[in-house]
């Protein structure tokens, strides 16, 4: 048996509860990972209020870090004793311990700690296929963040100056700004007194930016599009203000032939091979020091309610993260 975080309801951080469970014994090609950090992010929030369908009961949460404790029959690549960590699933990471494909985990070097990779596996990942590639950053290009202080933000746009690229961010208050500005942002726009699109403009020359990071959605699409180059691209890879509408395709072509892809990491990150080589790039650019990881908000992983009550709030700034 085992304690954790379990929801029968779809709804807001009340439908949580902390539940005892059953842990079975770990069939072939599975392990059991005792939990010592988990991390928080806002696809759990999705999946607990609905929006993306879990079937229920269910646990919430992909990101994790701890140590193995047994491995199933033909397990030949962990051992017990191993520190490993996951970030593609299975959902149910808000758990003390847990039963994980052994494809879905990537062992943890001596010098990245469990709670530093409970802040960097899904977030880092996830920067790690941004920059990398649904679109290869290279030196000279001109980039923009939106949500530049929070997880993903804060990884990407240091990791995106150490490729060459003039960053542009945007915030929400003076103070996000500040740790933008900290964590690689050339110029940082704050989106509640200045109008972002007009604000890029002024900062590219009136020619706009070759690609737009967006995890907001609803709330910045239409103006992300307005920021683009000609054949510039929109990566929509959340949606925290809500779902975008239905939108006209011939909007893109209007606007300079422009592209929008909504990547996943699951996709880019489906098989083993692709897992632990983006895990290995993220490793390296943490252990070179080009990207450095604030220590997260914690939070006791039976207070995973309060935590995303923080995040929906926008109280937060870079990660969240349970301590098992």
């Amino acid at each position: 048996m085992t304690q954790a975080i379990r929801i029968h309801g779809t709804g807001g951080p009340e439908v949580m509860s902390w539940e005892t469970v059953a842990l079975a014994a770990p069939g072939p090609g599975e392990a059991i990972v005792s939990h010592r950090y988990i991390g928080v992010n806002f696809v759990d929030i999705y999946h607990r209020r609905g929006v993306y369908k879990l079937p229920l009961p269910s646990g919430l949460g992909s990101e994790a870090a701890g140590v193995v404790e047994a491995v199933g029959p033909g397990v030949a690549e962990l051992r017990p004793g191993d520190r490993v960590a996951c970030a593609t699933g299975p959902v149910g990471a808000y758990a003390e311990a847990r039963v994980v494909p052994v494809e879905r985990l990537v062992r943890l070097p001596d010098d990245i700690d469990d709670r530093t990779a409970a802040c960097i596996m899904l977030k880092g990942l996830t920067a790690q296929y941004l920059l990398l590639q649904t679109t290869e950053v290279e030196p000279g290009d001109t980039v923009l963040m939106h949500a530049a202080a929070g997880g993903v933000g804060q990884i990407a746009c240091q990791w995106a100056k150490h490729l060459g690229a003039t960053v542009i961010g945007t915030v929400g208050s003076d103070a996000k700004a500040a740790l933008a500005r900290a964590n690689g942002c050339d110029h940082v726009i704050v989106y509640t007194r200045e109008d972002f699109v007009e604000r890029v403009r002024q900062i590219t020359g009136g020619r706009g930016v070759c690609v737009v990071y967006d995890s907001v959605g609803k709330d910045t699409f239409a103006g992300s599009l307005d920021c683009l180059e000609p054949r510039g691209l929109l990566v929509m890879f959340g949606q925290s203000s809500g779902m975008v509408p239905p939108f006209d395709l011939t909007a893109l072509s209007v606007k300079g032939s422009l592209y929008v892809t909504r990547p996943t990491l699951t996709t880019y990150a489906g098989n083993p091979e692709a897992l632990r080589r983006m895990a290995g790039d993220l490793f390296r650019v943490v252990r070179s020091g080009a990207v450095r990881i604030q220590p997260p908000q914690e939070f006791p992983l039976r207070k995973a309610a309060s935590a995303h009550a923080a995040l929906e709030a926008r109280k937060t700034t870079g990660s969240i993260v349970l301590v098992a």
